[in-house]
């Protein structure tokens, strides 16, 4: 069995890691409560989904997995299907927020769409490991990687309550905080359930090294990133204006 290094970098990796999953989980919901209040919620949802799916989950994947390594084996990954894990991260959101925001028992909604949501993200995590290609043979011990499908249902299922539930801004710090840590949480336990063995070849596929998929990945991000900060602040402020100089009811 090959040794697996999940913290190359030291600390630097998880802890940027955590901190791009907890901005996204901020925009999240703030996108989310928005969207409750518009007349018209699709674009929030889209966005809310983007930022859930695209910062909290996907980024925070593969800036993870820029400490990862695996003892004499390079490694490299396969673009469209890194692209792919993306899609479907920021899709399955995208589903389970319509689920749960489209109306009926929320006693029904919310574990279905939990449940949706949870095996959406736990599907991108092994589809962008499967995107990495190596000379090394990777298997997975089936309960952990269980227990990191029921923290990935369970953890998405908690993030379409806080998308329901969530008002003020503490609340919102607050509940990005749980997510943070449950989305690290379940890509810890699921990395922690590989195990690598020698390959009888020594020849690497096709792909792009972990370097040259940060670069893009930084680019996309600060730009994605950027944008919903500017989207949801000129919301947060016309919804400020507006509280302010609506006129007071008589006593």
């Amino acid at each position: 069995m090959l040794h697996i290094e999940h913290f190359n970098n030291g600390w630097v990796n998880p802890v940027l890691a955590f901190g791009l999953s907890f901005i996204g989980s901020v925009l999240g919901l703030r996108c989310a409560v928005h969207a409750k209040a518009s007349s018209a919620p699709l674009g929030w949802l889209v966005a809310a989904s983007v930022a859930l799916g695209g910062a909290a989950v996907w980024v925070m994947h593969f800036t993870a997995m820029l400490g990862f390594g695996i003892s004499g084996a390079p490694i490299r990954y396969n673009v469209p299907l890194t692209l792919l894990s993306a899609v479907i991260a920021v899709v399955v959101v995208l589903i389970g927020l319509t689920i749960v925001t489209g109306g009926g028992n929320e006693w029904v909604t919310l574990p279905m769409g939990g449940a949706i949501t949870g095996l959406g993200v736990a599907a991108m995590h092994y589809l962008g490991m499967w995107a990495m290609r190596t000379q090394a043979v990777i298997e997975y011990e089936p309960a952990l990687m269980v227990l990191s499908l029921v923290i990935a249902m369970v953890a998405a299922t908690a993030a379409l309550w806080f998308m329901l539930h969530v008002r003020g801004p503490l609340m919102t710090l607050g509940a990005a905080l749980v997510m943070g840590i449950a989305v690290c949480g379940m890509h810890y336990t699921a990395m922690a359930a590989m195990r690598v063995h020698q390959g009888e070849s020594m020849t690497v596929g096709d792909g792009v090294t972990p370097v040259q998929l940060l670069l893009p990945l930084i680019a996309t991000v600060s730009l994605v990133v950027a944008g919903l900060v500017i989207v949801v602040g000129l919301a947060e402020w016309e919804v400020g204006d507006s509280e302010k100089y609506r006129p007071r009811q008589p006593d």
